[in-house]
């Protein structure tokens, strides 16, 4: 695929910007992205962006600005991802899908809807994050296109996860698997493999559940895409420690906390020091300290990118270490700042936990 568009790439800078430049470049994006490969990814997306810009092309502004969305949103870059995506949906009519550059993957309608839910959670807006996971759904079912059905579904499952809402990630999930077996899209049904085997050991069905999420990574593996592969190491980190095996779980995370240091996907970063401090209070004699730094180091991440729903996440878990040494006004000083920073999605599991947390604390 990349040797295909790098040849079609160097054609069309031999005869000049033509049409067919554009979906070169989308394609280009799609596979640097796909292989992490994100600051290459970028400097596509800002070319891209430059050619809708002078086009004036209303088709071509929504994949430039979403192509820009989607790869600052996994550099863990979460405001500058969230004005583009934004920009896209704004810019998003149905009437441009006959677009030479629509027909390549999925539909960017659903594609710019999903990931703005994905990082509206991060950022801390659980009930806007829903909206437009439930309008991107929505726009998927409109479409005779399986591929952004199954592409949709994944993503709302990812979404459900991160939520912490099982049976919803369970239900999207097994759909995701269903229609992608049977239109042969072996990306999205290894995906899905993964989020379902999640929900499942999460429900009660742990050795059912773990072998599908290693299922499910053996055939992503097998796609050679990295993307998200640090993600889905948490998954298998948090159905370890669910089955009483920390010491698997920091394996796991181990592998998540080098890939992000070889490929800068930055998005989930917080999390994964977070559940590594959670994991290593799990081992016989446990080190506080170290657990402790863990900790303070997705705070520190989490503050950075202005993640607060990770933010949240870390300030409980340090809030619980401090908890058990005596240290409750310490712990209710951290929580009580973040935790009334938020103003939707009380609902949600992560802010339940923390209102608890809180009313212990006080």
């Amino acid at each position: 695929m990349e040797h295909a568009y790098i040849q079609a790439h160097a054609l069309c800078q031999q005869v000049g910007e033509t049409p067919e430049l554009v979906p070169v470049l989308y394609g280009l994006h799609r596979f640097y992205v796909g292989r992490l490969q994100l600051h290459t990814a970028r400097e596509i997306d800002e070319t891209l962006l430059r050619l809708a810009q002078r086009a004036e092309d209303p088709a071509l502004a929504v994949v430039a600005h979403y192509a820009l969305g989607n790869t600052w949103l996994w550099l863990g870059a979460l405001p500058a991802a969230r004005l583009h995506l934004e920009e896209a949906i704004a810019r998003y009519t149905p009437d441009q899908r006959r677009a030479l550059v629509f027909r390549i993957g999925q539909d960017p309608g659903v594609a710019c809807r999903i990931h703005a839910a994905l990082l509206l959670w991060l950022l801390g807006y659980p009930e806007q994050a829903l909206a437009r996971l439930h309008e991107a759904l929505a726009l998927a079912h409109e479409l005779p296109h399986p591929y952004s059905l199954a592409d949709a579904r994944c993503w709302a499952a990812y979404v459900y996860q991160f939520r912490w809402d099982v049976p919803a990630v369970h239900e999207q999930a097994e759909a995701a698997v269903a229609l992608s077996i049977e239109q042969g899209f072996p990306f999205w049904a290894a995906a899905g493999t993964i989020l379902r085997g999640w929900a499942l050991a999460m429900q009660g069905q742990g050795e059912a559940g773990m072998a599908q999420v290693c299922q499910g990574i053996a055939a992503y593996r097998a796609t050679e895409a990295p993307l998200l592969v640090a993600y889905y190491c948490t998954l298998l980190a948090e159905v370890s420690a669910h089955l009483g095996h920390p010491e698997d779980g920091l394996q796991a995370l181990v592998e998540a906390h080098t890939l992000m240091e070889q490929q800068e996907e930055r998005y989930w970063e917080a999390e994964v020091c977070r559940l590594r401090g959670v994991l290593l209070l799990r081992q016989p004699g446990a080190s506080q300290a170290e657990a402790e730094a863990c900790f303070q180091q997705a705070l520190d991440v989490a503050r950075r990118q202005e993640a607060k729903s990770l933010e949240l996440r870390a300030a409980m878990s340090l809030a619980r270490l401090w908890q058990q040494q005596c240290k409750r006004a310490a712990a209710y000083e951290l929580l009580a700042p973040i935790y009334g920073w938020f103003t939707e999605g009380f609902d949600t599991a992560d802010l339940k936990d923390a209102k608890a947390l809180l009313a212990e604390l006080a």
